[in-house]
């Protein structure tokens, strides 16, 4: 009898809870995604709201007002230019690598800018997408020169600092497998930690993005002089800005203001000499400007976004220039197609 009423139990337990199971997967798929109008919520609320670390020079750290500066900061701002011609309705929440994806799936903020790389698994299967890929990165690994390393193929045995919840993580073990090395993983998720382990020597090396890494080195002052990032680069790391799947609008608006920033680079219109360009003769800058067609209209925003979103942060290489340049990284690959790199800005048309 006893049995047979626990199986009763469980069974309209079951039963109880498959409706809400149910209407979760419906929350949270693509469909229900599509009903949600997060500029509507954005222009109601007031303000923008971005995800990003927080942690990071050049990317998102305060600077000695306390207020925050980098690259991720700057293509944040620029969309909030977009919406409101204001760069100041963009407010930041700093997440970890763990709270990132679940902050925006849940609607805390309206999106992730916050050096997270574009994958398939990311896309397909958390509801979220890449509006625009805006930093072309690959895993390296930082080392203390006292240990002798002069490459990643001497690392073997070695205690190597890595985030939860990252790329890395399995980069690192695909690595070393491949090599036949033996791996010590060390998992730490906030910096100050892996920067205390580091210091302890209860890691040799940290991986990272080669980026993140000159990022992270900067963080270390003086001590930074005694660690030395390798020569090799493990993966490919495209970081994108991510939005929740199912608002086209918002999408368009997101991938369309990272393309205006490039596209502002290649004309030469700067933060500081854009209106002189009213005028311009170019019927696609006469379009860039909002002298002509009206592009914004096909975005829910006004004729002058492209124009705000420059006029609040500078074009590409000025935001690259005074947030990544002080790092020490040269630009590469994130150059313009033009000038040899990948960056490639649609026509705005």
């Amino acid at each position: 009898m006893l049995r047979r009423a626990l199986r009763t139990t469980i069974c309209a337990a079951a039963f109880a809870i498959a409706p809400l199971v149910t209407q979760a997967r419906a929350q949270n798929s693509p469909a229900a995604a599509g009903t949600v109008d997060t500029l509507g919520a954005i222009k109601a609320r007031g303000y923008l709201v971005c995800g990003i670390s927080g942690d990071k020079p050049g990317f998102s750290f305060p600077d000695s007002k306390g207020v925050m500066q980098g690259l991720d900061v700057d293509l944040c701002r620029s969309v909030a230019a977009a919406i409101f011609g204001d760069p100041a309705k963009a407010r930041f929440t700093s997440l970890t690598s763990l709270t990132r994806f679940p902050a925006l799936q849940s609607g805390e903020v309206d999106l992730v800018a916050r050096y997270t790389t574009w994958t398939l698994t990311r896309e397909a299967s958390l509801g979220l997408e890449v509006a625009a890929v805006y930093f072309y990165d690959g895993q390296g690994f930082l080392v203390k020169k006292s240990i002798g390393a002069k490459s990643a193929l001497d690392l073997n045995g070695a205690s190597v600092c890595v985030e939860p919840g990252s790329t890395g993580e399995v980069n690192l073990v695909d690595y070393f497998r491949a090599n036949k090395l033996e791996l010590k993983p060390v998992v730490i998720e906030k910096l100050e930690q892996i920067r205390d382990a580091l210091m302890s020597d209860r890691c040799d090396a940290y991986t990272n993005d080669s980026a993140q890494l000159g990022s992270f080195k900067a963080t270390l002052g003086s001590a930074g002089d005694n660690y030395v990032v390798l020569p090799e680069i493990i993966s490919k790391e495209p970081l994108g800005i991510f939005v929740r799947k199912g608002d086209q609008r918002f999408f368009d608006i997101v991938r369309w203001t990272h393309v205006a920033l490039l596209t502002a680079e290649e004309f030469g219109i700067t933060q500081s000499n854009i209106e002189t360009f009213r005028k311009s003769a170019n019927p696609q800058i006469q379009r860039f400007m909002g002298e002509t067609n009206n592009l914004g209209a096909a975005l829910g925003l006004d004729t002058q976004w492209a124009v705000n979103a420059v006029k609040a942060v500078g074009n590409f290489a000025e935001i690259w220039n005074r947030n990544i340049v002080p790092l020490g990284i040269p630009r590469g690959i994130n150059r313009l197609v033009k000038d040899g790199g990948a960056q490639y800005a649609p026509p705005m048309r």
